[in-house]
């Protein structure tokens, strides 16, 4: 982990930009973390470092200038994922409608028929497909046993 916050960091100060450990735990919850965080998220893990709200906006702004997060918009809600170093480049996301969870959708069936489509798309306009976001929306598996 600390490779990549490594990585991270330098990409900040080749910009000019100052290191700070503020910076350093915003990334760090983003690469822990297992799905995709809001701001609001981000701040209920870090509020004991004294971080406020506004300056996560702000560095989850810088990062995404930089190219290190991609905010993915769903619901009125900003949801942040790391976009650099990325295991998984081409995915789709599945948002829950009851927990608002959202996670990467890793199966590579899926991920091939995404492949397709970007292809399918690239030839007809003449175009070159650069990023997406497609968002599914549904139940979870976890809600779903709860509410049945």
């Amino acid at each position: 982990m600390q490779n990549y916050i490594s990585k991270y960091m330098e990409i900040i100060a080749k910009n000019g930009i100052r290191n700070t450990k503020q910076k350093e735990y915003i990334l760090l919850e983003l690469i822990s973390s297992s799905t995709h965080l809001t701001a609001e998220q981000i701040h209920q893990r870090v509020k004991e470092r004294k971080i406020g709200l506004a300056t996560i906006y702000r560095n989850l702004k810088l990062f995404e200038s930089l190219g290190i997060v991609k905010e993915i918009p769903s619901g009125g809600t900003s949801y942040y994922e790391l976009k650099l170093f990325a295991r998984k480049p081409l995915h789709i996301h599945f948002k829950c409608l009851k927990c608002n969870c959202m996670t990467d959708m890793d199966d590579s069936e899926i991920t091939m028929e995404y492949v397709r489509l970007n292809q399918k798309v690239e030839k007809k306009l003449g175009a070159e497909v650069m990023d997406a976001d497609i968002t599914l929306l549904g139940i979870c598996s976890a809600c779903k046993a709860k509410f049945k």
